[in-house]
């Protein structure tokens, strides 16, 4: 767990340093990290194991860690990880607000099982 730990505060990092950089659609695009031979190299563990240490890293984290940044990270952690993720962008109209998640085959890893229910989905990545 420490080992995905670090990990993750490794990704939190690279997505903060790229949305530093570049527009938040570039980081999401970026996410999909390292090729098949780096990934060959790593162990394959559980998405409920690498989202626990997203949300290790997260807390430990010095600044305050957005829902986009997160995303980022998490995607890519699991990617490195061999595990398909895809990042959704929803809004909520009234009041306003956006928000960012990480689905796996459908189901939500990263969240509250009913985000969407209260976001409407703009863009999954």
């Amino acid at each position: 767990m420490k080992l995905y730990a670090i990990e993750a505060f490794g990704f939190l990092i690279w997505s903060e340093f790229q949305m530093k950089l570049q527009n938040g659609g570039s980081v999401l695009q970026n996410s999909q990290l390292g090729g098949s031979s780096r990934r060959a190299q790593v162990q394959v563990a559980s998405t409920e194991e690498l989202c626990r240490a997203m949300d290790i890293a997260c807390f430990l984290y010095p600044k305050r860690v957005l829902c986009l940044q997160r995303a980022a990270a998490t995607r890519a952690l699991l990617a490195l990880h061999r595990i398909e993720a895809e990042v959704v962008v929803g809004v909520q109209m009234l009041p306003f607000k956006s928000h960012a998640w990480v689905e796996v085959e459908g189901l939500i890893v990263n969240d509250k099982p009913y985000m969407r229910e209260i976001y409407q989905v703009l863009e999954e990545l």
